[in-house]
């Protein structure tokens, strides 16, 4: 048995004294549950929209028409060629973004909340139950995402970067250190939140888009005919007559949309009003200015199809530009960096991945989060493909085949929600989807070209992703299925202890966790067993996760009085809230359950696995279920307990 009781006054893992978290735990129940709503003005929402939500697509007009040209001249690049780019270019922005996620996907919402899992959860809520194909398309989704956390920053950074040697060719060696170093500095500072520069992140981003609008103004003039690729039959003109061969380009066009699932992802920290307003009035029209002037001006001056966007700024604004679009890459960083935090965090809540440690790094915005272990695997794959590819062309290849396919994978699940949830006709939900799929899987085919040249990484570190995601919900299962084998219920134990004589009454209370309801906990009958007392009160916790982003407090928790001395509490989070338990027996305080947590012990489960032969999981993946169980960061922490009131008591089990 291991007790961590400490004596004289402590600290909780937030840092509060026992007095002090006695006081808070008193008047938490009557705080609003936070995040619930995107909260503040609309200028204020969209401001920040501007500047997290956009980050990344906004900032792809550095290479995108960079890489699509390069891929169109593989046989000399001709003026049609050129307007057919850029309509491709303007045109993909239209049908990916504007109609299929502003337009569309947006209002297939969770209670607010966007992305892969709150599609998943819609799709969930609707059959039912969790299939296993509903399973693995959440898992992948998930693993895509992750891959493009680490491509964007390698990509968007280095891309900026580059800039410099534009400047003067004797700043080309020091490119790759200096981006690395300014990579470094961007992982390092995670650790205590971005809350202090997340005010810049709006007005430096208002002023990159202004400054893309102003210079794409500029250069139009330079070529009037580049009017000609708002008319989609240009785009459509260059696919059919390159036929096989556009593929290549189309896989670099797709860079344009990187990013787009971010307006969808984010929607529940600032709303959909405000995501839909920024896009539509200076995102957007910034965008097509950019795309329109680059392609003027290579249509005037086909030389400078080596690096369009730069070569857009005059001689002295060029390095300016060069610093603006550093400082505006690293807030696109940013903004990928704290969406993997947020996506991890919804792994590990509806039981995909083991618990992490999540560290609060802002009193007041509950969703700003730092996940160490996540930070530290970013930051190392960020630092291996800078490395390893040394150029933003050469990782160009890597980037968008993770993007296309989150998105196919999104649009599948909203397919699923249009006819379920929705009750669209299906006529109507061929209607709209089958372009949007074809569309997408036509991308998915044209990023796979590049499998061969970089397109291998993001695939990889999907597989590896959903490897390890698998295993974690294979082995909690058998585990589970193990621990109910033999297990005593826990009716039948309290018919034994009103029978019994020999255990020792304690005053107090007692709080045990479990996964089962019905079934004694493996640390209460540990500490009757080892110890032989029972306390006065003992307090059944067993602890769910919704399928909905936030839990009112008026339905958190539900008491069940089992008889005098135990009472069953069924707590209730959602897929974004912190398990703080503290809070939620202040709630239950409130539906009569009689306690005081400076007189309460919450006692833990600590199981030790041990190895037998049998119908258990491969060998390979018993090994990896037992590694992500040993790297599970700690339950007192990741359930918000009062270190000095846990006592946590082994349990050996075979596995």
């Amino acid at each position: 048995m291991n007790s961590n009781l400490g004596k004289g006054e402590s600290t909780s893992p937030m840092g509060q004294s026992e007095a002090e978290l006695a006081a808070a735990a008193a008047h938490l129940s009557d705080l609003p549950t936070p995040g619930q709503h995107a909260n503040g003005s609309l200028a204020g929402l969209t401001l920040g929209a501007i500047g997290v939500v956009y980050g990344d697509i906004g900032t792809s007009p550095i290479y995108a028409m960079r890489e699509s040209l390069h891929a169109a001249s593989h046989d000399g690049l001709t003026p049609d060629d050129v307007i057919g780019v850029i309509s491709l270019l303007i045109w993909t922005l239209i049908f990916i973004v504007s109609f299929k996620y502003v337009l569309l996907i947006m209002r297939a919402d969770n209670r607010g909340e966007g992305g892969t899992l709150s599609l998943v959860t819609l799709v969930q809520q609707a059959l039912g139950s969790r299939p296993l194909w509903l399973l693995a398309l959440g898992m992948i989704g998930i693993s895509l995402f992750f891959g493009d956390a680490i491509i964007t920053p390698a990509m968007s950074v280095l891309s900026a970067v580059e800039g410099l040697s534009l400047v003067t060719p004797a700043f080309a060696p020091y490119v790759m250190p200096l981006t690395l170093v300014i990579i470094a500095g961007l992982f390092l500072v995670q650790r205590w939140g971005t809350g202090a520069v997340s005010v810049f992140f709006g007005p430096v981003m208002i002023a990159w888009f202004l400054t893309m609008a102003v210079f794409g103004l500029l250069h139009i003039g330079d070529d009037w005919s580049i009017l000609r690729a708002l008319s989609p039959t240009y785009a459509a003109s260059f696919v059919v007559t390159h036929g096989f061969a556009s593929l290549i380009v189309l896989g670099s066009v797709f860079l344009a949309v990187t990013g787009g699932e971010a307006l969808y992802a984010d929607m529940g920290h600032f709303g959909r009003r405000p995501i839909r307003l920024a896009w539509i009035g200076l995102v957007w029209p910034a965008l097509t200015l950019s795309y329109l002037g680059q392609g003027a001006m290579v249509l005037a001056h086909p030389e400078r199809a080596e690096n369009p966007f730069f070569l857009m700024a005059p001689s002295w604004a060029l390095l300016p530009l060069v610093i603006l679009a550093t400082m505006a890459t690293v807030i696109a960083s940013q903004a990928v960096i704290s969406g993997a935090f947020s996506m991890m965090k919804q792994a590990v809540r509806t039981g995909l991945l083991p618990r992490l440690e999540i560290l609060h790094t802002s009193e007041d915005q509950e969703g700003q989060i730092y996940l160490p272990k996540v930070n530290a695997i970013l930051a190392a794959g960020v630092f291996i493909l800078v490395i390893l590819f040394g150029s933003s062309s050469n990782l160009a290849a890597a980037y968008g085949i993770a993007v296309t396919g989150d998105m196919v994978i999104t649009t599948c699940l909203a397919s699923v929600v249009f006819l379920k949830v929705w009750r669209w006709p299906l006529p109507l939900v061929a209607v709209v989807v089958v372009p949007l799929l074809l569309l997408e899987l036509l991308f998915l085919g044209s990023n796979a070209t590049k499998i061969p040249h970089g397109g291998w990484v993001p695939i990889l570190m999907a597989a590896v992703m959903i490897l390890l995601m698998w295993s974690w919900v294979r082995g909690t299962r058998h585990v589970q299925d193990q621990t109910r084998r033999g297990a005593t219920s826990l009716e039948a134990l309290m018919e034994m202890l009103n029978k019994s004589s020999r255990l020792l009454n304690v005053s107090g209370t007692a709080v045990f966790l479990t996964a089962e309801p019905d079934v004694a906990p493996a640390a209460l009958l540990h500490n009757i067993k080892h110890n032989q007392v029972l306390h006065e009160h003992n307090i059944i916790v067993c602890v769910t996760v919704a399928t909905r982003p936030y839990v009112p407090d008026a339905e958190r928790v539900t008491v069940t009085p089992l008889s005098e001395r135990f009472t069953r509490v069924d707590m209730c989070f959602g897929y974004i809230e912190e398990t703080n338990l503290p809070r939620a027996l202040a709630l239950a305080k409130k539906k009569g359950i009689k306690f005081d947590i400076m007189a309460t012990s919450f006692f833990l489960t600590q199981r030790f696995f041990r190895r037998t032969k049998g119908k258990g999981l491969p060998a390979w993946q018993e090994t990896l279920f037992l590694s992500l169980a040993k790297s599970a960061a700690n339950a007192t922490d990741f359930y918000h307990l009062p270190s000095s009131r846990v006592i946590v008591l082994g349990q050996q089990l075979p596995i």
